[in-house]
């Protein structure tokens, strides 16, 4: 792709080399430099335990450099799992050079794919997103090739056939060049830089047991695990040095993982900041961080009240990456004003609701006029990384209105039904944000802050069983750029529809976990119960929201249906599907339950897994089964 294959000149030397401070001190001195820039920042990734059967390895990922179609000062960020890097700013404005490296902790059944995302950072508060490529780690490590290196188009985020650029990459299993290797007196500086006296008597004797290959000089990595084998019998030290992390002692695999981890340095390359959640946190400019300093907005996932309010995040299942929810930041601020303060509420009881729902009708009718469809190309280019008109039916301009590309189809076989052909296996109803919980009392206890919200009060008195009350729950969030159509979750029967009016609050985090506000037994909504041989009777809720103007179904009472198939769409706004499961019937898929339990919600595509029945005799549990099916 017109790279050179050669590396860039971070090896050179220069002329007063005798001038460098010793390596041993650029040590001390980044761990000081990381341990402060870690203590700033709230989240570690090295928090979580980890079996041996879990540790894949650990990928040095360097970003070397990149060509771009148009000149400007780029930076890069590497996305993986829930962790996000950035690189500095390259100066060189049409071939940018980063040469920033970062390791990656490889896990089984984990996160593989990193995503590159290069910006270009001409903007005061947040740099704009130009190209993006996407990388199987694991794949690119284990592809028959004697190198390290490869080259990689970067893809338009608004147009999938569109290249931008290429960046240039190594990636490649630990390992360390000269610079990264102590001497026996360097060894022995850090040693006593711990602080522990009887390890500074044994300094001699610890480094002949990291020098496994007894070549006169410790790597880094033999240090991490070196200090992790100590851990175990007689550490060394205290916490991490770098992070300040306390490290248990009785754990070797998870304390050489935190202290390699943590010992990113060595190559020469700079390293990449870490401490980002998603790419568009990590490419923001100094104004959002000023935001951030002043409490006025904070960047975290959980639940959406106060500053946390500014940014929803979500976890992507398909890719196991934490994303960043595109939505308007006036729109942000006027939800936080209404949903998350007495006074706001106190509007609504005085009028303002009756307000809110004319603006929504007649916003929904001015969606049908043709006029409206000149709002489609913002509304795809706003979204353009979120919406993939290759799965769509038909292209933007047969759609003659707003609303007609709102409730657009998708192609046939966009979305795979995963384990059509078993109705013991429910699957998720629409492209959305998903929460799911066991329990009214855990939806209650990790997202729903609604002081009144009941199941009673969500099916109505005409619908609701005692079967349902200590029922599994589990709740699809459709945001506006999502496919709008919604599925049926499993086979069954269709019962009678009770239509329940309402009020049209927008079924946003920042109104769900407000206290002031109970959204679902509040809003517009239409209920009925699928009556099935494996799940017992299940409550499907379709919800309206602020801007929806209806909610269509395309099957009628009495149909018997199939997984899968169409139930019905929303037309324009944000809406919601609420299932309700009798207590005792559906086993709901691990990684749903653990991200709602960290009040998460999970980005999941129609079809994809939801849970398996536990009332078929003989089912006795599929507990992986969301490792082990096609997600969309």
């Amino acid at each position: 792709m017109g790279h050179g294959s050669s590396k860039e000149d971070g090896s050179s030397s220069s002329s007063d080399e005798d001038a460098k401070p010793s390596r041993i001190s650029r040590v001390k001195h980044r761990l000081r430099r990381h341990r402060l820039r870690r203590r700033r920042r709230s989240d570690s990734s090295h928090k979580k335990l980890f079996a041996a059967e879990d540790f894949a390895g650990i990928a040095h990922l360097t970003l070397i450099n990149a060509e771009m179609k148009f000149k400007d000062k780029w930076l890069a960020c590497v996305s993986f799992g829930e962790q996000t890097f950035r690189t500095n700013v390259s100066t060189e404005t049409d071939k940018p050079v980063w040469n920033c490296e970062r390791k990656l902790l490889l896990e089984k059944n984990g996160p593989l794919v990193a995503r590159i995302s290069v910006f270009e950072t001409n903007r005061l508060s947040k740099n704009n997103l130009i190209g993006y490529c996407e990388i199987n780690l694991l794949d690119y490590l284990t592809q028959d090739s004697d190198s390290d290196f490869g080259t990689f188009d970067l893809i338009d985020p608004g147009s999938s056939d569109k290249v931008v650029g290429c960046v240039r990459i190594s990636c490649n299993v630990e390992d360390y060049d000269e610079d990264g290797k102590l001497s026996l007196s360097e060894f022995s500086e850090l040693i006593n830089a711990f602080g522990n006296n009887l390890a500074a008597s044994k300094k001699e004797e610890l480094f002949k047991a990291a020098d496994k290959n007894g070549d006169g000089v410790v790597s880094l990595d033999e240090l991490a695990e070196l200090l992790a084998l100590q851990q175990e019998t007689e550490p060394i030290m205290n916490c991490c040095p770098v992070c300040g992390e306390v490290v248990e002692g009785g754990d070797k695999l998870n304390s050489l993982i935190h202290l390699s981890l943590c010992f990113d340095e060595g190559t020469g390359n700079q390293v990449m900041t870490g401490g980002f959640l998603t790419d568009k946190q990590a490419s923001y400019g100094w104004m959002f961080k000023l935001s951030e300093w002043a409490h006025f907005s904070s960047y975290r996932f959980g639940l959406n009240s106060g500053s946390s309010a500014s940014h929803i995040l979500v976890f992507d299942r398909k890719t196991k990456r934490l994303v960043e929810e595109l939505i308007d930041t006036k729109i942000v601020l006027s939800m936080r004003t209404i949903y998350q303060s007495k006074i706001g509420l106190g509007l609504m009881d005085k009028g303002a609701k009756e307000i809110l729902q004319s603006i929504s009708e007649r916003q929904g009718r001015q969606m049908n006029t043709v006029e409206s469809a000149k709002e489609i190309p913002k509304f795809v280019e706003f979204f353009k990384d979120q919406i993939n008109m290759a799965e769509v039916k038909y292209p933007l301009e047969h759609f003659k209105t707003f609303n007609e590309f709102f409730v657009r189809e998708l192609k046939p076989g966009a979305r795979t039904i995963a384990s059509i052909e078993r109705d013991d296996v429910a699957v998720c109803a629409a492209d959305c944000r998903l929460m799911a919980f066991k329990s009214v009392e855990d939806s209650l206890r990790f997202w729903i802050k609604g002081r009144k919200f009941s199941i009673q009060g969500l099916l109505g008195k005409e619908v609701c069983s005692n079967a349902f009350i200590d029922g599994s729950l589990v709740i699809f969030r459709l945001a506006p750029q999502d496919y709008h159509r919604f599925h049926l979750p499993v086979s069954g029967t269709i019962g009678k529809f009770v239509n329940i009016p309402g009020c049209l609050y927008t079924v946003n985090p920042i109104a769900v976990n407000s206290k002031y506000c109970n959204v679902f037994t509040e809003n517009k909504r239409v209920v009925t119960i699928i009556s099935t041989a494996e799940f017992g009777k299940v409550a499907f809720v379709a919800i309206g929201a602020t801007m929806v103007g209806s909610i269509t179904f395309v099957k009628k009472e009495g149909d018997f249906v199939k997984k899968g198939e169409e139930f019905g769409y929303f037309s324009f706004g944000g809406s919601t599907v609420i299932c309700v499961f009798e207590k005792g019937a559906i086993d709901i898929d691990d990684d749903l339950l653990a991200n709602s339990g960290r009040s998460l919600e999970t980005l999941v595509s129609v079809g994809m897994t939801l849970g398996v029945s536990k009332k078929k005799p003989g089912s006795g549990g599929l507990p992986n089964l969301e490792n082990c099916v096609l997600r969309n």
